[in-house]
């Protein structure tokens, strides 16, 4: 457990550097930033998370948990249920909110930067890439909140 990293993981780096790229700046896991985003756009109010497929519950099938011990089964039940009271609170703080699955990160890292440039200029979306959800603050005349856009 104490080799897992939580920040700098190979899949951040390849995103990071595919972003730095396209000439986009960030800020690495803030204090400030409810969550610790991975990557933070300020000026736009864009938290990005790269997830772990195993640590978020996202590549577990229902047989593969209860294999699980109930140790484990808590674990990442806590995290799913984390992951979702700091996408709430950043979306009651107006920010919106990317979550890429490592895997996603790491195999095209590129496609994703560029859609989170697209992001960031605020341009429609259009096209999400496989393994990234947008989670949106709710908008001056929409009448659902929040949005979400899944592409798995």
């Amino acid at each position: 457990m104490r080799r897992v990293k939580s920040t700098h993981t190979a899949p951040e780096r390849a995103l990071r550097r595919a972003l730095w790229r396209l000439g986009l700046r960030y800020r690495i896991a803030p204090d400030n930033v409810p969550g610790r985003p991975d990557l933070t756009f300020f000026s736009r109010l864009v938290a990005v998370f790269v997830d772990g497929g195993f640590w978020h519950g996202k590549k577990l099938s229902p047989s593969r948990l209860a294999e699980m011990s109930n140790y484990w089964r808590a674990k990442i039940a806590r995290n799913v249920a984390r992951d979702e009271e700091v996408n709430d609170e950043l979306i009651r703080r107006n920010w919106t909110v990317l979550r890429i699955d490592a895997s996603a990160a790491e195999r095209e890292p590129e496609a994703i930067a560029k859609f989170i440039l697209r992001i960031l200029r605020s341009q429609p979306i259009v096209d999400v890439p496989v393994g990234v959800t947008v989670m949106r603050p709710r908008r001056f005349g929409e009448n659902r909140s929040p949005c979400a856009v899944r592409a798995n």
